[in-house]
């Protein structure tokens, strides 16, 4: 499979950064399944515990991403803040809030196209579930995205 990067630089799935590889490994043993206390921390927390990345146990989850310039890869770990988003499916309008959230990039699609793999939210529950997002639909609030580290 295809990965997109940055501009128009294409990403091969081997390309991946090694740790991020780990993550997403991990992430993929746990679809389905509550991680700790089911919070959406707790998957980003449990997996770069799980891979031994070095993270300062708060939000910084890692080597901080430029949107603009560097390429995403899965495994990186998206932050949230009081983000809200507007989307048109099958001709209705939604509106979604992540006020405070953390997801894993699980799948890139294209640039800024993701399938994201969280928990603590409404259509998962407690439970790690995969859901799609396009940052194009990002109306307020703010994003950072994180490469796990050694």
């Amino acid at each position: 499979m295809v990965l997109f990067g940055s501009g128009k630089t294409y990403v091969h799935y081997d390309t991946i950064p090694p740790l991020n590889s780990k993550i997403i490994e991990y992430v993929s043993s746990k679809i389905g399944k509550k991680v700790d206390r089911g919070e959406c921390w707790d998957l980003a927390a449990e997996a770069l515990e799980t891979v031994g990345a070095n993270w300062n146990h708060q939000y910084k989850f890692g080597q901080l991403l430029n949107l603009e310039t560097d390429s995403v890869y899965p495994g990186d770990i998206i932050q949230f803040e009081r983000v809200k988003l507007k989307y048109v499916k099958n001709g209705i309008i939604f509106h979604e809030d992540m006020k405070h959230h953390t997801a894993i990039i699980y799948e890139v699609l294209s640039k800024g196209s993701y399938t994201l793999a969280h928990q603590n939210t409404g259509f998962s529950g407690k439970k790690v579930g995969l859901s799609p997002i396009d940052l194009e639909t990002l109306k307020k609030g703010r994003i950072k995205l994180y490469r796990p580290i050694k």
